[in-house]
């Protein structure tokens, strides 16, 4: 649905994703980064989100940089994201769980934990 604002016609995000709240990809997340991929290809995606998308992903970022970038709410660009991936257009790494039995790093969480209480 189209809407008349001061700067032009505006669409509802959701509407960019045809409704979709789930990306294709379920291990994408906030910290997942995500950058173009070195095939070039002529996208079959005409919304200006897609091609904003791979313009901005030259250098690595992450999914919630790239929706703040765009303005647009995160589950948005997590679809629109993993649309692309399914493309080829971009490529993902999703980062690494921290393990919990790991001795160096519960005292690294309970340094940081230690910080944040003491402001």
């Amino acid at each position: 649905m189209w809407f008349e604002h001061e700067a032009g016609p505006l669409v509802r995000p959701y509407a960019v994703t045809r409704g979709r709240t789930s990306p294709i990809y379920a291990d994408l997340d906030l910290l997942t980064l995500v950058t173009t991929s070195r095939v070039r290809f002529a996208s079959r995606r005409v919304e200006p989100e897609y091609a904003a998308i791979i313009d901005i992903c030259d250098s690595p970022l992450s999914i919630a940089e790239v929706a703040a970038k765009l303005h647009l709410p995160l589950t948005v660009a997590k679809v629109l994201v993993g649309d692309l991936i399914s493309d080829g257009a971009l490529i993902f790494r999703s980062p690494s769980p921290v393990s919990v039995a790991n001795h160096e790093n519960v005292e690294l969480l309970r340094a940081v934990l230690d910080g944040i209480q003491r402001i």
